[in-house]
């Protein structure tokens, strides 16, 4: 993360992002919603005469209170008050405050609601959307295949290089969440797609004179980006005809579901998604047992 002297922001901002990213190797788009969760609240106590460094317990109550009002999720706000405590933390760790405004601040409780999980019929009306005439359509059917098949965040996806993709063995080295390493095999389908678009259209989007070892290459022969690529998957969803309500982590949800459905187990399941806790991954059995009543209560004689 850059520092921004010229931003406007307080500068303890830009301290504390910087030392996030030196001490734990944070992600951007963390760092990014960091910064922007404490440029929040600074503007907001910026004309009630309040700083961020010197924000009391009530100052924070009354932001959050103000946010629920407005319609801030749960969830949002306890990420708010998470980066507000780690802040704090940091503040006393360099003696610049004695106490945590935080301490006494208690996180809104989060209903945990199951990740939308698509059926395998839509995931191959999905995957068989893209137009294969098009260099384009080639790219997004072999980024959808790989998605499905690995298990991608869509960060992961997009921010793939060609180095870390080894067609010989089958297998992709990714990079997640607090610059976690891990290495996820590549099915036998999402494989031959990721061969022929290596073959075919990622010279074909190459742009002349530009270098650039993005595996995944947008019109300008840069690397596409979550927001185009999420665009693109809209259409796709619209040619298709698929109705399930969908997210840019739908397929990475229906690679986790889909493996429970058929037998996986939940440890194998945890290290193909890079989740540091198996908690995490739990939530998918919750989705697979539904599934299983559902078939229970349909072929079972006594329903």
């Amino acid at each position: 993360m850059k520092k921004s002297s010229k931003s406007g922001r307080d500068p303890a901002i830009d301290q504390f992002i910087d030392s996030l990213w030196a001490q734990k190797g944070l992600a951007e788009l963390t760092l990014s919603a960091y910064q922007q969760d404490l440029t929040q609240f600074s503007r907001w106590l910026a004309p009630r005469n309040g700083s961020l460094s010197a924000g009391q317990q009530t100052d924070i109550q009354q932001f959050l209170g103000e946010r629920f009002e407005r319609g801030s999720s749960a969830r949002s706000n306890a990420r708010l008050l998470s980066t507000l405590k780690q802040f704090y933390r940091h503040l006393i760790r360099l003696g610049e405050r004695q106490d945590n405004p935080t301490a006494l601040v208690s996180a809104p409780r989060i209903h945990r609601s199951l990740p939308q999980a698509m059926n395998e019929r839509d995931v191959e009306k999905l995957l068989q959307a893209p137009d294969l005439e098009s260099d384009f359509g080639m790219r997004d059917r072999c980024m959808l295949e790989l998605m499905y098949s690995s298990g991608l965040r869509v960060s992961e996806l997009v921010g793939l290089q060609l180095n870390q993709v080894n067609t010989r063995l089958g297998l992709v080295r990714l990079v997640g969440k607090g610059s976690k390493e891990r290495v996820v095999p590549v099915g036998e389908e999402a494989l031959h797609w990721l061969q022929r678009y290596l073959q075919r259209a990622r010279p074909a989007l190459q742009v002349t004179g530009a270098i650039n070892d993005a595996l995944f290459l947008s019109s300008r022969g840069t690397a596409i980006t979550r927001q185009a690529f999420w665009q693109n998957i809209k259409k796709h969803l619209l040619t298709a005809g698929v109705k399930t309500v969908f997210s840019p982590h739908s397929l990475r949800h229906a690679f986790a579901t889909h493996l429970l459905n058929h037998g996986a187990d939940l440890r194998t399941v945890q290290m193909l998604l890079g989740h540091s806790s198996l908690s995490t991954t739990q939530i998918y059995t919750h989705i697979a047992q539904t599934r299983l009543q559902s078939i229970h209560a349909q072929h079972h004689p006594r329903g």
